[in-house]
């Protein structure tokens, strides 16, 4: 097979592999000859497409022929546009299925802390709030990593460049979201680092991280003590010692969540990759676990696809106001809602945010949404989520961390070796990228092409998942130290 057709009303269809002009191809019943030469990953017209008609893939539209696209040429942005506008509107029409509990019970082996969570991990963090003590915050990581007792798994600094210079709600989601970290199941030990004359002043700060077990948490104001370093050191040791007795107890599935993620994605993502995480975020939902998508802007020209998954009117109405106030921040900025694909995905054979947002939805398979996560919210319950964010990937990753997610997985086609501060599984979705980079990635869904069932590798993700959770196995951004947090930011800085 040289070409996929995905969806029986599709327009187009996609090179599996490079496809040369002159070339005959057959899709179903039908002889092609090509007009033009084909990239891999990028589209070629089944059909005589009329100037300013609809373009389908997915069985959704994509977007509008520029001019009059003939069959068997190529289709991509020298002929294809955005149909996407500002606001939008549309009823709600139920449409998920209810996943079926497995007969398995399934569990992995986690740390169950105080406040009930239960982390995957048991490490140190150190939290600035305030970008002006990162490099403190690293210097006590990297002294204290040379002394770490047996039974933790590292200590890691994020740094940031904001808690001070902020108005507004740009100044609350920094707290929000380093308070998400702190309180994070994954950390048996956190040290809040302040400077004392910022902003987000460690005593206000402490309100929005709120009731939290005092012996995994402390705080530091570098400002009031003589030494911040050694003060630094002597709370981390204490911190240490306490985690250090922290024990892993196999836990129900019930109690992890994984994010959903891609970046640098190519034409292949919509095919392989997220379509898998899909299948898994099923399986891992009817078992009683939680998955989360994120990158609402990446929903634009698919929101009937995801919203009309919700549960019930009410997640509807709160799913379409989180995805139209996202484009009311576009167009406040005098930005079309469709300034997406990167020149990554256009090079990929992703033409419009309509191509690359059916495409990205894939991630949430067909379970119901059984709720809608703004910033700093934690993820409180089993199924299928939505969390507030951007698609950048630095900042949605860390979004979902902070939303409780213990782990993420993260498909890419293009390859990126970005990590956060929970494991950030790698899923390539070709396996040309797995074969070149295989210190970036961990699973490749590219097998997907070459005959391998989704089942089958639903199964083997699901199983690798379950042993990245129990400790068993940490994935490459562990291995080669790649952890970072963003923020997001919408305002003025001081």
């Amino acid at each position: 097979m040289n070409v996929l057709r995905i969806h029986p009303n599709d327009d187009v269809a996609v090179a599996l592999v490079n496809l040369a002009a002159g070339q005959t191809i057959r899709v179903g019943e039908t002889a092609i000859r090509l007009a033009d030469t084909i990239p891999a990953g990028h589209k070629l017209a089944l059909r005589d497409i009329p100037s300013g008609a609809p373009v389908r893939k997915y069985g959704f539209p994509i977007g509008q022929a520029k001019i009059r696209i003939p069959q068997g040429h190529w289709v991509h942005s020298h002929n294809l546009q955005t149909a996407l506008t500002g606001r939008l509107d549309f009823p709600y029409e139920p449409a998920f299925t209810e996943p079926t509990p497995p007969s398995d019970r399934l569990t992995f082996d986690g740390y169950e802390r105080p406040d009930g969570q239960v982390g995957i991990r048991n490490e140190l963090w150190i939290i600035p709030t305030v970008g002006c003590v990162n490099r403190t915050a690293r210097n006590l990581a990297e002294t204290m990593a040379r002394e770490l007792p047996e039974g933790l798994d590292g200590v890691y600094a994020y740094e940031h460049p904001y808690g001070c210079s902020q108005l507004g709600q740009d100044h609350l989601t920094t707290q929000k979201i380093l308070a998400g970290l702190v309180r994070h199941p994954n950390a048996g030990g956190v040290l809040v680092l302040g400077l004392g004359c910022e902003n987000n002043q460690v005593g206000d700060f402490r309100k929005v991280v709120g009731d939290t077990d005092p012996e995994n948490l402390r705080y530091l104001v570098a400002q009031e003590c003589e030494d911040e370093f050694e003060a630094g050191l002597t709370l981390l040791r204490e911190l240490a010692t306490s985690a250090s007795r922290a024990i892993r107890r196999p836990m129900p599935l019930s109690a992890l969540r994984v994010g959903l993620k891609c970046g640098g994605s190519d034409a292949f993502s919509g095919l392989t990759a997220n379509p898998l995480l899909g299948a898994f975020s099923d399986r891992l939902i009817a078992g009683g676990g939680g998955s989360a998508l994120t990158e609402i802007p990446e929903m634009f020209g698919a929101e009937r696809v995801i919203l009309n998954r919700c549960r019930t009117p009410e997640l509807f109405e709160r799913g379409l106001k989180l995805v139209n106030d996202f484009r009311d921040y576009y167009t406040a900025h005098g930005q079309p809602v469709s300034e997406n694909p990167s020149p990554g995905n256009l090079a990929g054979g992703i033409t419009t945010l309509e191509d690359k947002s059916l495409g990205c939805v894939q991630k949430g398979g067909s379970s119901p949404v059984v709720d809608i996560v703004t910033y700093g919210q934690q993820l409180t319950q089993s199924g299928l989520a939505i969390v507030e964010g951007p698609g950048n990937d630095a900042v949605a990753v860390t979004n979902l961390a902070a939303a409780g997610c213990q782990l993420v997985l993260f498909t890419t086609g293009r390859g990126n070796p970005l990590g956060g501060p929970v494991p950030t599984l790698k899923v390539a979705t070709n396996s040309d990228l797995a074969g070149r980079k295989p210190h970036w990635i961990d699973f490749n869904a590219g097998e997907l092409l070459e005959g391998t069932p989704m089942d089958q590798l639903a199964e083997q993700m699901l199983e690798l998942v379950l042993q990245v959770a129990s400790g068993l196995i940490h994935t490459c951004n562990e291995r080669h130290g790649y952890r970072e947090i963003a923020i997001f930011k919408s305002g003025v800085t001081l």
